[in-house]
């Protein structure tokens, strides 16, 4: 299978087959019957916001190059409209009092979608032996994702987060709950190690759901209210084992159409059982936004729902969350929304 843009595919890799210029990936699973099945698992009506307040974690010691978000007022006729008054201004007798205002706003700060663009690969998509910077379905860096130090603007052309925003990311979701046999253990979690957890809490996966991991990270977060202890909070809670072949086999199986965690990156972010051979940082943002078009949800607020799926020996529920349609996006801030 190849098309314009590549000869040769990644390994393990579903490229070309939602078609020859498909920006959506696995997001084309969710149809019509998917979306159904996650609104038939609505029973009492109860909704649950799955977002941490856009300004958590705080600061910057999480993460360094990312910043929380910070607030200006607009301007209106040189004032800042923000308790703006307007007989004061340009309306002699108006009693209105408005406000408005701009953010500056790092687009995966706290909860947060990846697009297809976050991440790809040096790989040698020509076939001509030389490796080049590519992202999934063979989208290029430079020409379709635009490098910022030659087009003078940071707007990716293709795999923008507005096509996931297109999909209306809606449907069943599935949770599963890691820290309720790990607690706070730093621990990495292989196949064999996540299939025990879901077969003890009973939990099953079907093609086209959108699954969710809680391992505690988000109330460890809150809890340290907007100082975080980078150090502790790194060496914390459950994290997705990378580098396990049959972690990555069973996501690409199991048909899932994205995947969620409380925390930063989903998988480990300090791996020490990479192979000498492979220099890729984070395998499993590879396998999932490269490889195989499954959008990646980090730091999320999951404490409460889980409490409440616990209490009904539940796992599934309608999960409503779109990112922003902000075209060119490489990532996007959400509120998502689990109905049960």
């Amino acid at each position: 299978m190849s098309n314009a843009r590549w000869v040769n595919r990644p390994e393990g890799s579903n490229w070309g087959e939602f078609g020859p210029d498909d920006e959506r990936g696995r997001m084309n699973l969710l149809t019509p019957e998917v979306v159904k099945k996650g609104v038939a698992e609505v029973k009492e009506g109860l909704t649950f916001c799955l977002s941490m307040p856009l300004d958590m974690p705080g600061g910057n010691s999480v993460n360094p190059k990312r910043h929380p978000p910070v607030l200006h007022p607009t301007k209106q006729d040189g004032a800042a409209y923000y308790n703006f008054i307007w007989d004061q201004h340009s309306r002699p007798g108006s009693t209105d009092v408005s406000a408005d205002d701009v953010v500056v706003l790092h687009t995966q700060y706290s909860t947060q979608w990846d697009s297809l663009a976050h991440f790809g690969q040096l790989f040698d998509a020509d076939g001509d032996g030389v490796a080049e910077p590519c992202y999934y379905n063979g989208w290029r860096a430079g020409t379709d994702v635009a490098d910022p130090d030659v087009h003078n603007h940071v707007k990716t052309d293709r795999l923008g987060i507005e096509n996931m925003a297109e999909s209306c990311v809606q449907g069943r979701g599935v949770l599963v709950d890691l820290h309720g046999h790990y607690g706070n253990e730093r621990v990495a979690v292989n196949h064999a190690m996540l299939m025990d957890v879901m077969e003890k809490d009973g939990v099953t996966v079907e093609e086209g759901d959108m699954l969710l991991l809680h391992t505690g990270w988000d109330e460890m977060i809150m809890s340290m209210a907007g100082d975080p202890d980078a150090k502790k909070l790194h060496s914390s809670c459950a994290v997705l084992d990378g580098w396990d072949e049959n972690l990555l086999q069973w996501i690409t199986d199991s048909g899932i159409t994205v995947l969620v965690s409380d925390n930063m990156a989903v998988e480990n972010t300090n791996y020490d059982n990479a192979p000498e051979d492979d220099n890729c940082r984070l395998p499993i943002h590879r396998h999932c936004l490269f490889k195989i078009g499954v959008h990646l949800g980090e730091i999320w607020y999951l404490a409460e729902l889980k409490k409440a799926l616990k209490e009904r020996g539940r796992s599934r529920f309608l999960l409503t969350a779109p990112p922003l349609r902000l075209p060119g996006s490489v990532g996007s801030p959400a509120t998502p929304v689990a109905t049960i």
